[in-house]
Parts: C-alpha cells; sequence; structure tokens
C-alpha cells in the first residue's frame, strides 16, 4: 500500500475554489449568448465557455480524492455528497420549473416546454442526464444535468480510490496519462463513427475520463508529486489553443490545423485543464500567491460558484421572457453585467442561507447517528 499523506496535514487548496469561480463564469458566458448578441470576436471566443463543465469534472476528481480520508466509510461519504448538492439542486429546481414550463407554452418561447410530471421525477432524481434527448437531459433546471454525471462520479469514487491506493505517485501520473490517451482514442472512434454504439453512450459515461483524470492527480499529488511551472503558462496555452480554434479556420494555410484541433478540443482542453489545476494546486503548496486565484474575494466567488451555476441560466431565460428578444450593441453589455451582478447576488443569497446550512445541519444528523451507532456498538462490546 502506497503511503499518503493524512488527512489532518492536507492544506486548503484555495486556487482551486477559485477557479471554480472562472469555470462557473465561463459557462454564464456560454449562455449569455442567447439574450446577449456579443461582439465577433468575444463571441467566437465565448462559445467554448461550456467547456467549464469539463474543468468542473476533472476539478470534482481532484478535490475529492485530496480530501479523502481512509477513516470515512463509504455511507457517510454518500450522505455528505447528497447534503453537497441535492438540497440546493431542488431548491433551484423548484425556481427554474416556472420559467421553462408552462401547461399553454408560447411557441415563440422556444424555451419554455409543456409540463411533463414524468420528467420532473427524473430531475429530482438527478437522472435526467443519463438520456441523449436533448428535451430530457436539459430537462428542469437545464443546468443540472451535470448533477446527473457528478452523482454517477461520486457512486464510483469509493471503488476507484480503493485501486488507487495500491499505485505510487509515478503510477497515478501514468494511468492519468493512459486516461487521456484513451481519451484521444475514443474521439478518434467516435469522428470515424458517430453513430456507433460508443458514440451513443450518455454523457456520465463518456465524461468519466475527465474525473478519472482528476482523481489520479490528486493521488500523485498526496504521494509528493508536484508540477513546478507558474499558473500562467497552462492559462496562457489555453487561451492561445481556443484563440486558434477561432481564428486558424481564416486562413487556407492552417484551415486543416484549425479541423483537426476542433475535432479534438474536449481531449486537448483534458489536458491543459489537467495542468492548470496541477500548476494551481502546486502553488497553493509551495504558498504563492495568485490575486486571480487566490484572493479572498475571488475564493468567495468560488464558493457561491456552484449555487451561481445552478441559477444563473433561470435569470438569464427569465430576463429574455420579460424583455422578448434578444440585445445587442451597448444595451446587451449593460445587461450583460446585470445579470451577472444579479447572479452573483442571487448565488450568494443561496449559499449563505439555503447550501451551507443545510448542508451543516445534514452532516451533523449523520454525525450523530454515527456517533450513536458507535457507542450501542461499544456498550454491546463491554
Amino acid at each position: 500500500m502506497v503511503s499518503t499523506l493524512q488527512h489532518s496535514s492536507l492544506p486548503r487548496l484555495d486556487s482551486l475554489t477559485g477557479l471554480r469561480w472562472w469555470a462557473a463564469f465561463a459557462v454564464f458566458l456560454f449562455h449569455i449568448r442567447n439574450l446577449v448578441t456579443l461582439p465577433p470576436p468575444i463571441a467566437d471566443f465565448v462559445r467554448f465557455g461550456n467547456f467549464g463543465v469539463a474543468f468542473f469534472f476533472i476539478l470534482s476528481g481532484f478535490v475529492l480524492t485530496w480530501s479523502w480520508r481512509e477513516s470515512v466509510g463509504i455511507g457517510t461519504f454518500y450522505w455528505r455528497r447528497f447534503a453537497r448538492i441535492y438540497p440546493l439542486h431542488l431548491v433551484t429546481l423548484l425556481i427554474a420549473i416556472p420559467v421553462f414550463y408552462s401547461f399553454t407554452p408560447d411557441p415563440a418561447q422556444t424555451w419554455v416546454k409543456p409540463v411533463d410530471w414524468a420528467i420532473f421525477l427524473l430531475c429530482l432524481l438527478m437522472l435526467q442526464g443519463w438520456s441523449r434527448d436533448a428535451t430530457v437531459m436539459f430537462a428542469g433546471n437545464p443546468a443540472s444535468w451535470t448533477l446527473t454525471a457528478e452523482a454517477f462520479f461520486y457512486s464510483l469514487h469509493p471503488f476507484i480510490t480503493k485501486v488507487l491506493r495500491l499505485l505510487t505517485g509515478r503510477g497515478a501520473l501514468v494511468v492519468a496519462v493512459g486516461v487521456a490517451v484513451l481519451s484521444i482514442l475514443g474521439r478518434i472512434v467516435i469522428i470515424t463513427n458517430p453513430t456507433g454504439w460508443f458514440a451513443l453512450l450518455p454523457w456520465p459515461v463518456l465524461r468519466l475520463n475527465e474525473f478519472l483524470v482528476g482523481m489520479c492527480l490528486a493521488w500523485a499529488f498526496r504521494a509528493g508529486w508536484r508540477l513546478h511551472v507558474s499558473v500562467w503558462v497552462p492559462v496562457s496555452l489555453i487561451l492561445a489553443y481556443l484563440v486558434g480554434v477561432s481564428v486558424l479556420d481564416r486562413f487556407a494555410l492552417t484551415r486543416p490545423l484549425q479541423q483537426v484541433m476542433a475535432m479534438f478540443t474536449s481531449e486537448s482542453l483534458l489536458i491543459l485543464f489537467s495542468l492548470l489545476i496541477c500548476a494551481a494546486a502546486s502553488n497553493d503548496l509551495s504558498n504563492a500567491r495568485s490575486l486571480a486565484f487566490r484572493s479572498r474575494f475571488i475564493v468567495i466567488l468560488g464558493e457561491w460558484s456552484y449555487a451561481f451555476y445552478l441559477i444563473h441560466a433561470t435569470l438569464i431565460y427569465l430576463t429574455l421572457a420579460i424583455i422578448g428578444h434578444r440585445v445587442s450593441g451597448a444595451t446587451g453589455l449593460l445587461l450583460l453585467a446585470v445579470l451577472l451582478v444579479g447572479s452573483i447576488v442571487a448565488a450568494g443569497t443561496l449559499h449563505v442561507w439555503i447550501e451551507r446550512p443545510v448542508e451543516r445541519m445534514l452532516r451533523a444528523w449523520q454525525n450523530r447517528k454515527v456517533v450513536a451507532r458507535k457507542s450501542v456498538r461499544d456498550a454491546l462490546a463491554d
């Protein structure tokens, strides 16, 4: 068994919390395009904002594995994950339903769907993301399809950890590289056979590679490995890659390169996002300063990012329903700023009054049960 750091000695990685905010902000920019017509250079760039979800999946695997404790049982682990994600999911789902559903939907509001109780049940159970039908997958609160994937990842995490415990830090890195290579091979299979069984697998299965890479990298960190590069190196590489995908098709000479880059964007960003997470974590462990990722303001936004992610699309489409049309120019940019601030305020409110207190209450209830169960066992042993 590999010797790893004890949980009590694992420091908090604030930069990873800060990075959560930037990933959520990228998703916000991706969705705001449905309401605001952005200038072409900006629009070309923010269309990649949906890849913030991939970043979340990698980061989720990393953070859960970094904070893993052998003493925490599987039941307690599952309950804490439930306490972390479900209460806010339920609240934001109830808020979203009147925005995205109606008994008599207006055909002009294409985002409003007829009421379907069966689909609502799938959303309550966080199962809608197993469907590749967009009407089902993006049902309820459209952003919450990712919770189906997260729930799937959480269910596997304790069992994958049992395998990781057998690996050295170098072994974990080898597995991470292997998963990345398999991801590229999988993309080739999908490109060559887009209607084959592999291409049509549910998203939680196809996105498991991102979570696995995050887990492997965190285990390597627990074993002492570090990536000693400035966090701005992977940031620059990510920006350069996205700019390249956006502009290289405008020139005949570079168009073939752009087409290859576009086809493998998911896999390229899997690698670049992983480098970013490792660089940020290494910088934190060396106590390096970072205003962009580790300042108190950014960390607070990162703590609110889950609520921000779940509420922002609902506010965007509610505004679209009120205004009735897309907005451009200076008015559009002003509306973007107002919705960004409004989403942050709503997220902060949800975090402070619902997410954090309910999670604490549910975890405390579980802790009392564990203590009571242990007391009964001790009494019987005596």
